[in-house]
């Protein structure tokens, strides 16, 4: 550890309250069960979500851990209906492209099972958009470039905290990645060390939305033990 009065960052004393064993299942059985819920949606309700919502769950997902504590990662959160639009258009346009020669047939027949297109309507019915940025270095004040670490990892975390977050205040969401993505860069004028990683649609589900009928993998084939 650095001498005191050097720059390295203070230490504070961390707590949590002790929990006991027959706490600690309950907890966390309460919690895989919410989140087996969650489920991705491609149709949305137009009814509005508050500013304050949105804010809140983005500053969950900025509280996840991250290379060097570089906080490598933008969120960007639309809701006027014109960028809303224009990201729209762009996506579709890429998808197109995708779903007519792009991507491959083994890639359209893993697809085929979720009746997904090129068409993106949701990017307009969602109350709200939130693309993810990941940011592939930092710019200093006199806009010389700061190394990050782990950024994809650092950004793919967040990603999650805030999908589980998402799902836990009662929306849905869909994690949308129409590739490639720079037309996001440009649409929202991002600066130059940024890269788009996901287009977040976010909302309330509309009244008759379905989904794919899926079975998540069991415990034996995602989980191993070494005791």
């Amino acid at each position: 550890m650095k001498e005191s009065g050097s720059d390295a960052p203070p230490f504070i004393r961390y707590y949590r309250p002790e929990l006991d064993d027959d706490q600690l299942l309950a907890r966390s059985k309460k919690f895989r069960e919410e989140l087996s819920e969650r489920r991705s949606v491609r149709h949305f309700s137009p009814r509005p979500v508050a500013k304050e919502v949105i804010e809140h769950v983005i500053l969950t997902a900025a509280s996840a851990p991250s290379g060097a504590h570089k906080q490598p990662w933008t969120f960007c959160a639309i809701s006027d209906p014109l960028i809303k639009s224009e990201i729209r258009q762009a996506a579709e346009l890429e998808e197109k492209q995708n779903y007519g020669g792009r991507m491959s047939a083994a890639w359209l027949d893993d697809l085929e099972p979720f009746a997904t297109n090129w068409q993106k309507p949701m990017l307009e019915t969602a109350p709200w958009l939130i693309v993810v940025f990941r940011q592939m270095y930092t710019l200093s004040d006199h806009e010389e470039k700061v190394k990050n670490y782990y950024v994809s990892e650092s950004v793919g975390i967040a990603t999650g905290i805030l999908l589980a977050a998402i799902h836990q205040v009662g929306l849905v969401a869909l994690t949308h990645t129409p590739s490639p993505m720079n037309f996001l860069e440009r649409i929202l004028n991002r600066p130059s060390n940024e890269r788009a990683f996901l287009l977040i649609p976010v909302g309330h589900p509309d009244p008759e939305a379905l989904v794919p009928n899926l079975n998540r993998k069991k415990v034996g084939e995602v989980l191993h033990w070494h005791i």
